[in-house]
């Protein structure tokens, strides 16, 4: 365990996780929990792989946020997920609540948002030097967030794996791409899982080589005024007939990192509330048990039972 060591949870990518990668499981009352359960295993996988201090969950809320109300298509392609995914999120808090993690969510914004911003504030604070910050999640926009004191864990086949990035994985993945040019990359690329379609004719290895050259978006469009960049024609014809539409659809891409939050470091710290009884009431519950199993172990492994000292 590292006093420094903070987890932030991007709940809703991980339930949607679970409940798509798992069979249909039920509690003996016939309560369909396989995505709770998904996201259960993946946070005690966490927390044995990373054994955090510090820990929170961040969930997205009904309702449009403010990119829905600037850009009325974003997302408008994504199918509305079953009620009984929406009816495990629930759960799922009951089981954060259980470890002792505070939850955020907030209108108007969504939970990569909140997630930005703690990590800003975490970042920033003086009173939680060096820290080392961990995002888990199963999207990679949260891969922007990326830097010298953040990683974001990327789950994927399902829940079973589990990739670490840090900011030579990024550059690895995209190119030679930085995190922080990840936003600017998709407003010339797009991103059609966020239904954000970019500017024609502008794919990836276009959009990373003009990204790789300029800097930015912004870079770019500054170097066209002046007349001196090294562009074919017929790319340079798309990119200054859509100058609104890449400026906008980065703004679109960009994760926010100053909402209004009222987040307090101590209210992190689940190890000085960690309480098995609550946790295996909970477990119990949800006939989780194997992972009770799962959970012992950790606590062998990881000496929670004497966390309360810490």
């Amino acid at each position: 365990m590292k006093d420094n060591k903070f987890l932030i949870i991007d709940s809703h990518a991980l339930l949607h996780r679970g409940y798509h990668a798992l069979p249909s499981l039920k509690t003996r009352e016939g309560k369909l929990v396989n995505a709770v359960y998904g996201f259960s295993s993946a946070f005690l996988k966490s927390l044995r792989d990373f054994f955090p201090k510090y820990v929170i969950a961040a969930f997205d809320v009904p309702g449009p946020t403010f990119r829905h109300k600037k850009f009325k298509k974003y997302k408008a392609q994504r199918p509305i997920q079953p009620k009984e995914f929406y009816q495990q999120i629930p759960l799922a808090k009951k089981v954060l609540k259980a470890f002792g993690v505070p939850v955020f969510e907030k209108a108007g914004f969504e939970a990569d948002d909140l997630i930005g911003t703690i990590v800003e504030k975490i970042s920033r604070s003086q009173a939680f030097p060096q820290p080392e910050i961990i995002i888990l999640s199963g999207d990679l926009d949260l891969l922007q967030l990326v830097g010298q004191k953040v990683k974001t864990c990327i789950i994927s086949r399902g829940i079973k794996e589990m990739k670490l990035y840090d900011i030579e994985k990024v550059k690895e993945k995209y190119d030679g791409l930085k995190p922080c040019q990840l936003a600017d990359f998709r407003g010339l690329k797009g991103d059609p899982s966020d239904n954000i379609p970019g500017l024609p004719g502008i794919g990836k290895k276009k959009a990373i080589k003009l990204i790789k050259k300029f800097g930015n978006v912004e870079n770019l469009y500054q170097e066209i005024k002046k007349d001196s960049p090294e562009i074919d024609s017929k790319t340079l014809q798309q990119i200054i007939n859509f100058e609104e539409e890449a400026l906008f659809f980065k703004e679109i891409t960009t994760i926010k990192r100053n909402v209004e939050l009222d987040f307090k470091l101590k209210e992190a710290n689940f190890l000085s509330r960690y309480d098995k009884e609550k946790i295996m009431a909970v477990f119990k519950d949800l006939n989780f048990e194997t992972l009770i199993k799962r959970l012992e172990k950790v606590e062998r492994e990881l000496g929670l039972g004497n966390t309360l000292n810490l």
